[in-house]
C-alpha cells in the first residue's frame, strides 16, 4: 500500500511506492478534507487511513487546532516518517483489524492500485464498507491506467499494456524487476465499487478545483486557464482525468438486505471489464 506515484523502493519481490514528502501530505489532507465536507460534519469523527505511507495526512488531521478527528491509520510497511496524533497499526493483508462500522471517515488514497489482483481489489472496498457506519463517508484516488506516463515507474504507455508485457517493459527500461500496480479505467474502478457494495460520486473536478484553490502560487497559470474552462466540458473529460478520484458510501439498499445483494467477488479482472462495459 502507499501514496501516488514517487521513486519504487525494493521490499522483496516487491516495490514501495509510499510518497515520502510531508507537505505534498498536508496539502493533500487539506484537498480531503475538502472533497468530503469534513469541516462541517459532526463534533467528532472516527478517521481510518488505509495505506498512510509517511503519516503525513494522518499527522494531518489527527493535530489541527481543535481537531474533530480521531485517526487510525495502517500500512502494510512502516514508511512513516511522523508519528503524532494518530493510532498506526501495521497490517499483513487488505484485511482489517477493526470491528465492523468503527469509523465516520475511511480513505483509501493511492492504494487499491497496490493492493492485488481484481479479486484482492474488490476485497479492499468490502473491508472498507465493512469498517465504515451508515451516513459515514469514504475517499478514494487512484491513477487512470490511460496516463501517458505511468506515475509509479514514470514510463510512457506502461499501463496501457496488456498486464503480461508491463513486467518485460519495466526490466527492459532497467526501471524494476516487477510491475505490481494495477492502475484502473473509470469504468473498471466503478464496477469494482458495485462489487464492493458501496455508491460511489465522481469527485475529480471538485479534487481539480479544490487542489488548485489550495496550492495558490504554484497553479496560478493553470489556475488561470482552467478557469476559462466550465466545469461542464472538466467533467465530460472525467474518463480523461490523470487521477480518478471519487467520493464513496456504504449502499443502503444492500444494508437494507443485510449484504444479500452484493454481487460475488470477481474471479477476474476480465469479470470487472465485462462488468464495467455493460
Amino acid at each position: 500500500m502507499g501514496n501516488e506515484g514517487n521513486t519504487p523502493v525494493a521490499v522483496g519481490e516487491h516495490s514501495v511506492h509510499a510518497v515520502l514528502d510531508l507537505p505534498s501530505r498536508r496539502l493533500k489532507a487539506q484537498k480531503i478534507v475538502d472533497v468530503l465536507g469534513l469541516s462541517s460534519g459532526p463534533t467528532r469523527m472516527r478517521v481510518l487511513e488505509v495505506g498512510c505511507g509517511s503519516g503525513g495526512i494522518a499527522n494531518y488531521l489527527g493535530t489541527l487546532e481543535g481537531s474533530p478527528f480521531e485517526v487510525d491509520a495502517v500500512d502494510v510497511e512502516d514508511n512513516r516518517l511522523i508519528h503524532a496524533g494518530y493510532r498506526f497499526t501495521q497490517v499483513s493483508s487488505v484485511a482489517l483489524p477493526f470491528a465492523d462500522a468503527s469509523f465516520d471517515v475511511v480513505i483509501s488514497n493511492h492504494v487499491i492500485e497496490h493492493v492485488g489482483d481484481t479479486y484482492a481489489q474488490v476485497h479492499h472496498l468490502r473491508e472498507i464498507r465493512r469498517v465504515l457506519r451508515r451516513g459515514g463517508a469514504g475517499y478514494l484516488a487512484v491513477p487512470n491506467r490511460w496516463q501517458l506516463i505511468e506515475p509509479h515507474f514514470r514510463l510512457p504507455f506502461l499501463s496501457w499494456l496488456p498486464e503480461r508485457w508491463r513486467t518485460p517493459y519495466l526490466r527492459a527500461a532497467r526501471r524494476g524487476e516487477l510491475y505490481d500496480c494495477r492502475p484502473v479505467t473509470r469504468g473498471e474502478l466503478e464496477a469494482l465499487f458495485g462489487h464492493g457494495g458501496l455508491v460511489h460520486e465522481n469527485a475529480c473536478v471538485h479534487a481539480l478545483r479544490s487542489m488548485m484553490a489550495i496550492e495558490g502560487r504554484r497553479w496560478s497559470m493553470q489556475r488561470w486557464l482552467l478557469g476559462l474552462v466550465p466545469d461542464r466540458v472538466l467533467w465530460s473529460l472525467r474518463s480523461a482525468c490523470p487521477t480518478h478520484v471519487y467520493r464513496f458510501w456504504r449502499d443502503e439498499f444492500a444494508d437494507a438486505q443485510g449484504g444479500a445483494d452484493l454481487p460475488p467477488s470477481p474471479s477476474s479482472r476480465q469479470s470487472v471489464v465485462e462488468r464495467s462495459n455493460e
